[in-house]
């Protein structure tokens, strides 16, 4: 299992991948909107997503936990 961080402080913009799919190394699970600039938070490893810890609209902070993928 890898748990998924935020790189930036911002808010949830769009769940990309709801929990079950199937993803691959570096799919985008979730968008993080920061700064008026979109950052992906990708798959680091190949599997399923088991847990998405936030939802659309919520603040997230640096580092923040954002997702489960296993």
């Amino acid at each position: 299992m890898e748990t998924l961080h935020s790189e930036v402080t911002g808010t949830v913009w769009k769940i990309e991948r709801p929990v079950g799919t199937a993803v691959g190394e570096g799919d985008t699970i979730v968008i993080v909107e920061s700064m008026k600039m979109e950052i992906p938070i990708a798959a680091t490893c190949t599997g399923v997503v088991r847990e998405i810890l936030v939802a659309e609209g919520d603040p997230v902070t640096e580092d923040q936990a954002v997702a489960v993928v296993g």
